[in-house]
């Protein structure tokens, strides 16, 4: 028998989003328990949100299934902020799931989110409380950061009680800080726990 595992599910176009994953990852599997990281990705669509990119990706986390994402145990969703929101690759996946809402496979599963910013104001928050709508109106119970992760109050780049975050720059090359290393480890160890409890 497979083990439980919490879906981390993302868009990344400059790899900011990807490190974060890798390292919510590391924290899912530091959880008290037996329960796993899947990382997955979404691809890239054109202007008419047609998918750009071959099924299979040449680099990087494997594309997400209908099925990883209903057998999930939890989700955890990164996406780099758009104008505040989620980035188009992203959302176009999650507006494919009505059949999964309609049949209420993602209901009373846990789900928190992550996002990376090039600028310190560039949208953190907003793009953070965008993922987590549709995460609600599938019936998920949402996790977040609390403060008694005192790198919430000693960072000075990412780092929110709504999800990780991470200041990638201008570029998106800015290498994720301690602080942001740690938050998403931390969110990722927390998801998974919650997982567990609710398996």
């Amino acid at each position: 028998m497979s083990l439980p595992y919490v879906l981390v599910l993302y868009y990344s176009r400059t790899g900011a989003c990807a490190d974060m994953a890798l390292d919510i990852a590391r924290g899912i599997e530091q959880a008290d328990g037996k329960i796993e990281a899947k990382v997955r990705t979404v691809p890239a669509v054109s202007v008419n949100t047609a998918q750009t990119e071959d099924d299979i990706p040449s680099e990087g986390a494997p594309y997400c299934t209908r099925e990883e994402l209903r057998n999930c145990s939890g989700l955890i969703l990164g996406s780099p902020t758009r104008f505040g929101n989620m980035a188009a690759p992203l959302k176009h996946f999650i507006d494919s799931t009505g059949d999964l809402w309609l049949n209420g496979n993602l209901t009373g599963k846990p789900a928190a989110c992550f996002t990376s910013t090039g600028s310190m104001h560039g949208g953190q928050e907003t793009t953070l409380m965008s993922m987590m709508i549709p995460l609600l109106h599938h019936g998920m119970i949402i996790i977040g950061l609390p403060y008694s992760q005192p790198e919430l109050m000693a960072t000075t780049s990412g780092g929110t009680p709504y999800g990780a975050s991470h200041l990638a720059g201008a570029d998106g090359q800015r290498p994720l800080s301690r602080e942001e290393r740690s938050l998403c480890q931390a969110l990722g160890k927390r998801t998974a726990g919650i997982a567990l409890k609710l398996t």
